[in-house]
Formats: C-alpha cells, sequence, structure tokens
C-alpha cells in the first residue's frame, strides 16, 4: 500500500512539472519586427531609454508637441547641470535664453519646469535637489522677462532617468532641467 502511493505521488509530482515547464514554454517572444510594426521602438539595450513620439502638435504654429531632446516640449531646449549642482552652466545660457526667448514671443504659454537627477544620493535629497534646479531655472527665466504666473516647477528627482546606464554619460543625461508646455 505504501509503496503504490509512493508511486502515484512521483507519477502526479512528474505530470504537474511537466504541464507547468510546458505552460511556461508556450509563450509568444515578439521580435524586433513585430514591435516595429506596432510603432514601438525595441529597448535593444544601450542604456539610452524607449523612443518617445516625435509627431505631437503644439504651439505657437510650431511643432511644439515633439520631443526635440530629453522631455523637452520642442523647439525648446532642456539645461543640464554638474554633479551635485544646482547653478546654471554658463555653456547651458544660450540654451535657457532661448527658451525665454520663445516664451516672451507667446505670451499665452505655460511651461513647467521640471528638476531632474542622477541615480546617485537618496531619494530625499535627489527630490530636494530636482526642486533646486528646476527653481534655478524658473528664476533665469523670470530674470529673463517671462511673468512668473506663467512657470510651475516639479521635481522627479532619480525617478524619470533618460538614460539608464550606471556611468558618467548616462548620468550627465540625467541631470537636467525639462522645459514642458502645459496647456
Amino acid at each position: 500500500m505504501k509503496k503504490e502511493m509512493f508511486r502515484f505521488m512521483a507519477v502526479a509530482s512528474a505530470v504537474i512539472a511537466l504541464s507547468l515547464f510546458a505552460g511556461g514554454c508556450a509563450k509568444k517572444v515578439q521580435s524586433d519586427k513585430d514591435l516595429a510594426g506596432g510603432g514601438v521602438k525595441a529597448d535593444i539595450g544601450d542604456g539610452s531609454g524607449r523612443e518617445e513620439s516625435l509627431t505631437d502638435k503644439g504651439w505657437a504654429g510650431g511643432d511644439t508637441g515633439a520631443v526635440l531632446e530629453g522631455r523637452t516640449t520642442a523647439p525648446m531646449l532642456p539645461i543640464y547641470f554638474d554633479f551635485d549642482k544646482s547653478n546654471i552652466r554658463a555653456d547651458q545660457e544660450g540654451r535657457i535664453t532661448k527658451n525665454a526667448e520663445l516664451l516672451n514671443a507667446s505670451p499665452s504659454v505655460r511651461v513647467r519646469v521640471e528638476g531632474n537627477t542622477d541615480e546617485r544620493g537618496t531619494n530625499e535629497y535627489n527630490m530636494a535637489l530636482g526642486e533646486r534646479r528646476a527653481m534655478a531655472g524658473k528664476k533665469f527665466l523670470i530674470n529673463m522677462g517671462v511673468v512668473e504666473s506663467r512657470i510651475d516647477t516639479l521635481s522627479y528627482g532619480e525617478e524619470r532617468p533618460l538614460n539608464y546606464g550606471h556611468d558618467e554619460h548616462a548620468w550627465s543625461q540625467n541631470r537636467r532641467d525639462d522645459f514642458v508646455v502645459i496647456k
């Protein structure tokens, strides 16, 4: 009796294991061709993140819903920061000046300055650093004549990286302010 019970349990275990294995192998795997047909770019593991749409229509007669660089609404440009800093670098002043000129030329447009950091540091520290970066961008725009009530700020800290790599190149792309048009 014990032998029969042991044999039954062994066979039942084998059947269950095989059915689980076969069920796990039956999943359909999408190829890059399948993904491309659906309008989505496959992440090929180069650390650059997912592709974003460049086809949205925008403000002032231009393609401002489009993403030109980062998550910034075109034709504006993001600005980049040094590690652990929130002051606007001299080499980024031309970019934010262009943003201010575009906003001054379209007085009905509102913008949200989104502060971002790289992955290093605690979540709390990075949220505060992202806020300081967003406020630095807002202050610069105000000093260039953009009305303060047209500018919102938001910190994402490390939560919205553009580049998922773990090196200086990736981190330098993630330390930025994005300028997003608010409708």
